[in-house]
């Protein structure tokens, strides 16, 4: 079976960026599942798997703009240090979440200050050239409730 719309896909990946860092990689635990044709991952990856089967190995390697965006340097915000739900000492570079009116978001530390913290609300892999090596482990088709609710049952059913 090929991947098309409303096929349930399982897959491992590894996800490293511009500088060969891994990020994530999924060998030696449960391979990921998704409904494909749903826009529940980043869409170039998830167009990338379009026609593969199980067994395919592929790598694809995406430009920031076609991942998780450009960095915005607009979206930076010195906040009081009450607003951030985290104990303890903060560092630049910690991902931390956020009180806001819409709910708790997570933001990146930019600055530390005694009574203010600089936050920066931008995904934290944006930016970023990303490079995905991905296999594929397993297809079937969509039951009428997954396609219904946009996700898998679970991966244990495939």
């Amino acid at each position: 079976m090929k991947i098309a719309k409303n096929s349930i896909v399982l897959f491992h990946h590894k996800m490293t960026d511009q500088d060969g860092e891994i990020i994530e990689n999924s060998a030696g635990q449960e391979p990921s599942a998704f409904l494909y044709g749903h826009k529940n991952m980043i869409e170039t990856l998830e167009h990338s798997m379009s026609g593969k089967e199980a067994g395919d190995k592929f790598c694809v390697t995406l430009q920031p703009e076609m991942a998780y965006g450009r960095l915005n340097l607009k979206n930076r915000l010195r906040v009081a240090r009450k607003s951030i739900g985290q104990e303890g000492k903060l560092e630049p570079g910690m991902i931390v979440p956020l009180k806001t009116v819409e709910g708790t978001r997570p933001v990146t530390v930019a600055k530390v200050g005694k009574f203010n913290v600089d936050i920066d609300f931008n995904h934290p892999l944006a930016g970023k050239t990303l490079t995905f090596d991905i296999e594929i482990v397993d297809i079937r088709e969509a039951t009428l409730e997954e396609i219904k609710q946009g996700k898998p049952q679970s991966s244990a059913n495939i």
